[in-house]
């Protein structure tokens, strides 16, 4: 998680929503991802998804069987797809999204047993400090007068 934490440290310098992701396979360490919605101008570039991209470039495949990716918040219905689409073998997020994770918060797409491929999910890990980079970033948006509609989807209740 701590690398994982790093990207989103890149994501806050970058002034993107600040979440990162890293994906594992025994032990190693496969790609790492942060968003880059703005800089792109793509709803797909959130971290889940090119951390997923990167390690499928660096295995040759889209299966990412046996690999394991660690993201600072709860993914997003677009992202938990990619997750199971991709076969990722565990999911580990930091903090929760209570507008639109969909690993428990809004709905919990993992534990349904509807799809052809299950992913072991594990949360609240680094909890305060993946959310306190949340609150540190949408807290500097508000003092410079940017919207919070920046907000992923509105995705975090900004306190």
């Amino acid at each position: 998680m701590k690398i994982a934490l790093e990207e989103a440290q890149r994501a806050f310098e970058e002034d993107e929503v600040p979440v990162g992701a890293c994906i594992i396979q025994g032990g190693q360490l496969i790609s790492v991802g942060h968003n880059r919605r703005e800089q792109k101008q793509k709803i797909t570039s959130h971290a889940e998804i090119e951390a997923i991209q990167k390690a499928s470039r660096v295995l040759g495949s889209w299966r990412l069987e046996g690999c394991d990716l660690y993201v600072t918040l709860e993914p997003c219905l677009m992202c938990a797809g990619a997750i199971i689409q991709s076969r990722i073998r565990k999911l580990v997020y930091g903090a929760k999204d209570s507008k639109s994770g969909v690993a428990g918060s809004v709905l919990d797409l993992f534990s349904k047993k509807l799809f052809n491929h299950s992913v072991e999910v594990y949360s609240g890990i680094y909890e305060d400090r993946c959310s306190q980079i949340l609150r540190q970033y949408f807290k500097k948006k508000r003092e410079i007068g940017e919207v919070a509609e920046l907000v992923e989807g509105a995705r975090l209740e900004i306190e």
